[in-house]
């Protein structure tokens, strides 16, 4: 009986998912599983909707909950982290402030000014976490959903000893979009594809053996499939290769689509995307308590997620592939070694094994390491405590610089750092670390 731990789990709709999806394999349908919120009420919806699902399907698991993290870890097998620290409230600052400087954003959780101050909440509650785990649960395996993906798994593989692997479903969906794009079925695709995350690299995309890139670019020029990802496909259109994550998430990697309005009419960026999207949650939310609290059924789909198919490869010494996020131990070579990447990995009872790839095409991995720059230091920041790094990472983000100039720059990241007060590190070091002050004087 494996124990299953969920960090984050009022996040109830995708937790509901996970738990779905691991109850539908025989070797796992005795698990146990531990639920932990820091929101008492998210925590016992979540257990209310665990007990459900375990009732539903005849299954012989288990789930407790606790608001104690040390306890809800003791002994896990596996570890899934869903949080987002700050929530709602934190995700508002992200945007308003930037907002008031001129800058827009769509989804603001990867990279941008928003991904930057998302990772600087979120790094000192998951290093903490996985300091408990080194404590209660040395052995565990971290499945990781949180992001920014890439700053977290480079924060968490550098910084602590637990196993842990970075979980995305940008390759899977994209993949499906692909398919469909070029009328064919998705399971048909042979694919490789490796880079960062969310800036992944389809390097190769077949269908029984014949590359289907030309097939692509000819799909590209239908108006009505072009409009439904204009930013991937002029991507594409120039870079020669289709990258792993939306639309509207690419539009905010790269220096080329927000800077006016004309492009952003141009391209259908949807400028606050996330905000609508963080709204529908907490409405999602409140429905799924109601139906919960109700006794409602409420059947669950499989998912095309990795963390089940994972959980039982490790318990059953299946393979199967997976990509994952994980540390670049020369897995690119042609991108730094103190960066993550996604890559594809084999996963089996010896865990996750990484694939060696190689050099990136140099133009993919220079696209690559203009995103790795910013991760890179914002990790620093965390770790060190050395505000300057925080004002430099937005300084060298695309999307930033390709909008504000310096002193703009300098005075929102100011204004950022106030704003989120104490959820952020605490910086101890660094010439901006008393900047309002001196701007005062």
């Amino acid at each position: 009986m494996a124990k299953i731990t969920i960090i984050g789990a009022g996040s109830v709709v995708f937790a509901k998912r996970l738990v779905s999806d691991i109850l539908r394999f025989p070797a796992l349908e005795e698990t146990k599983f531990a639920l932990h919120d820091i929101d008492p009420v998210r925590l016992q919806t979540a257990e209310k909707m665990v007990q459900t699902i375990i009732r539903e399907n005849g299954n012989k698991a288990a789930v407790s909950a606790s608001d104690n993290r040390r306890e809800a870890l003791q002994d896990a097998n596996y570890v899934i982290n869903l949080i987002q620290v700050g929530m709602h409230e934190s995700t508002l600052i992200d945007f308003e402030i930037p907002k008031k400087y001129g800058l827009k954003q769509t989804i603001a959780d990867t990279l941008g000014v928003g991904g930057v101050f998302r990772a600087l909440r979120t790094i000192p509650v998951v290093l903490d976490m996985c300091r408990d785990m080194e404590d209660v649960c040395p052995d565990a395996l971290l499945l990781n959903y949180t992001n920014p993906m890439a700053m977290l798994m480079l924060a968490i593989q550098k910084q602590t000893s637990i196993k842990s692997v970075g979980l995305c479903h940008s390759v899977q969906h994209t993949t499906a979009q692909l398919a469909s794009y070029l009328g064919i079925p998705a399971d048909e695709l042979d694919i490789n594809v490796a880079g960062i995350n969310h800036m992944a690299w389809f390097l190769e995309l077949k269908h029984k053996g014949k590359d289907m890139y030309p097939a692509l670019f000819e799909a590209m020029q239908d108006e009505e499939v072009y409009k439904k990802d204009k930013v991937r496909f002029e991507m594409m259109s120039r870079l020669n290769y289709f990258i792993t994550e939306s639309s509207e998430h690419l539009s905010e990697y790269t220096p080329y689509f927000i800077k006016d309005s004309k492009l952003i009419d141009k391209f259908d960026i949807p400028i606050d995307e996330y905000i609508r999207r963080s709204e529908e949650n907490l409405v999602t939310f409140e429905e799924t308590k109601k139906k919960i609290d109700n006794n409602e059924s409420f059947p669950v789909e499989k998912s095309s997620e990795y963390g089940a198919p994972i959980i039982n490869a490790v318990e059953t010494g299946e393979n199967l592939e997976i990509w994952g996020n994980v540390l670049n131990t020369k897995l690119i070579t042609n991108l730094p070694e103190n960066a993550c990447v996604e890559v594809p990995c084999l996963v089996n009872k010896r865990g996750i094994q990484p694939t060696h790839i190689g050099d990136l095409p140099p133009h993919l991995a220079a696209m690559n390491r203009t995103n790795i720059n910013v991760q890179q230091l914002v990790v620093e920041a965390a770790v060190t405590g050395n505000v300057d790094y925080v004002y430099q990472a937005v300084m060298l983000d695309p999307h930033t610089a390709s909008v504000l100039s310096l002193d703009e720059i300098w005075d929102m990241t100011t204004e950022l750092i106030e704003a989120h007060g104490e959820r952020l590190p605490k910086f101890t070091t660094g010439r901006n670390l008393n900047r309002k002050s001196q701007a005062v004087l």
